[in-house]
């Protein structure tokens, strides 16, 4: 399942039914999890992590050093989960030293073709980047969330759960979980209810999300008197907890 051009270092390890393409090159310390495909042409830098069950298509490049002007060549990671697909030519770059470390891909993500993920970010389970969406540095994505076609993110940004990010935007604050972001700057346009309803929230949730959204961005108060309210006015079901959360740890500010 190894093709004979294939480039593996002695230093690789690679689990059973690992299947490897022509010209891939495959360097020291990376680790490829059981059934997973690297596809021709594709390079796996080294410090990199494959979980089982991915695939690795033509001309993806993982595990680059970071564009990161102080990065001093340190050991540093990329991590990724098991069943995620990674398109053609996609870029991931290994975390920093003041960054944390590591670059972690969370499991079953899927990263269209062209997708770029820089250094130290974070991005959390069946996470899609359509085709040429970029993040900077430093960025946290949480589960669930769909980042349109050539979208550019700033560095340590945050995207909570099940947002959804429309095509072309440039997003340069935290998006909250839940909401549908768009545009350039990016800003909020109603819960991704159509998303939300899919992946199965009750009534129940999606009734409480639609008034904690309406207290935040809606009705004019400052973000302390808002969540006051919500907390008073609204059923705390786990959802608004979390939405609660995400904007009181916001640090770049929200997206309004």
């Amino acid at each position: 399942m190894i093709h004979p051009t294939a480039i593996i270092d002695p230093g690789a390890g690679l689990g059973k039914n690992v299947a490897v393409g022509p010209f891939a090159i495959i360097r020291e310390n990376v680790t490829i999890g059981d059934n997973t495909t690297i596809g021709p042409h594709a390079v796996i830098e080294p410090f990199v992590e494959i979980g089982p069950d991915c695939r690795i298509f033509p001309f993806a490049a993982i595990g680059g050093v970071p564009q990161a002007v102080k990065f001093g060549g340190e050991e540093t990671w990329v991590r990724i989960g098991r069943g995620t697909i990674v398109r053609e030519f996609v870029t991931i770059h290994r975390g920093t030293g003041f960054g944390g470390g590591i670059t972690r891909i969370g499991e079953e993500n899927f990263l269209m073709a062209y997708t770029h993920i820089a250094h130290d970010c974070l991005t959390g389970r069946k996470v899609i980047m359509a085709n040429a969406a970029t993040l900077a540095g430093h960025i946290v994505i949480g589960d669930h969330v769909t980042v349109g076609g050539l979208v550019a993110v700033h560095q340590f940004v945050r995207i909570g759960d099940h947002a959804y990010v429309g095509g072309k935007s440039a997003v340069v604050k935290d998006i909250p979980p839940y909401v549908i972001a768009a545009g350039d700057r990016a800003t909020l346009h109603g819960l991704n209810t159509v998303g939300l309803k899919r992946f199965g929230m009750s009534d129940a949730s999606l009734s409480a999300l639609k008034k904690a959204y309406r207290i935040v961005f809606r009705i004019g108060l400052t973000l302390n008197e808002a969540i006051g309210r919500i907390q008073a006015e609204v059923e705390q079901v786990p959802e608004v907890v979390n939405f609660i959360e995400f904007l009181q740890n916001s640090s770049r500010g929200v997206t309004r």
